[in-house]
């Protein structure tokens, strides 16, 4: 596809599976999400260890709320990502209950004042996802410019769901893959060929 094409079929599947993710019901939803929590949790057990990064969640995203709370009883620092200016890379900042937060982009709330760190791992919502690791976001290439300018980089475990799988996503050069994806069927991890396999498939 030229660059043009390309930017207009992402547009059009992210709001076809955008409209998908909307349209189950809360109940399913909040199935699939202790499912993932679960899946995380045996996953990855370090993450009770580490500094955590996770998205707020919009548009009946996966909510890892839930998990971030089981994960500071354990320990665990967890933290939100920042827009500090257009096309620069992220930022993250602690952020537990009582922390300040303000209105950001598309009315995403992010940590207002509290201190910058470094995080481990980073739970990275997925509108689309293939069977490589590529992530279809929201179109900005926030996550992929922070990656690309770290200097040590976090662990990354795409979150979302089975009805957001794609055949490809289209990657280019500046595309970054997941380490692992984790939806409501389990966690997919790297195998041959450097393609994603559901452990235990």
């Amino acid at each position: 596809m030229q660059p043009d094409e390309l930017k207009a079929w992402r547009r059009a599947e992210r709001t076809r599976l955008v409209a998908a993710r909307e349209a189950v019901d809360a109940a399913t939803l909040e199935h699939w999400r202790e499912r993932i929590d679960a899946h995380l949790a045996q996953a990855f057990p370090d993450l009770a260890r580490g500094v955590v990064a996770f998205c707020w969640p919009i548009r009946a995203e996966y909510d890892a709320r839930h998990l971030a709370r089981h994960l500071r009883g354990q320990g665990a620092v967890t933290a939100m990502p920042v827009v500090v200016a257009p096309r620069t890379p992220l930022a993250f900042r602690e952020w537990h209950p009582g922390v300040r937060l303000a209105e950001g982009a598309m009315g995403i709330p992010y940590p207002a004042d509290s201190a910058d760190v470094v995080p481990d791992t980073v739970l990275l919502p997925m509108n689309g996802w293939d069977a490589n690791g590529y992530r279809l976001g929201w179109g900005a290439g926030f996550f992929d410019r922070t990656l690309a300018s770290l200097t040590r980089r976090p662990r990354v475990i795409g979150v979302t769901y089975e009805l957001a799988r794609m055949e490809t996503i289209h990657p280019q050069a500046w595309d970054i893959p997941a380490d692992f994806v984790v939806t409501e069927r389990g966690a997919y991890g790297p195998g041959a060929g450097g393609a994603l396999v559901l452990a235990g498939a």
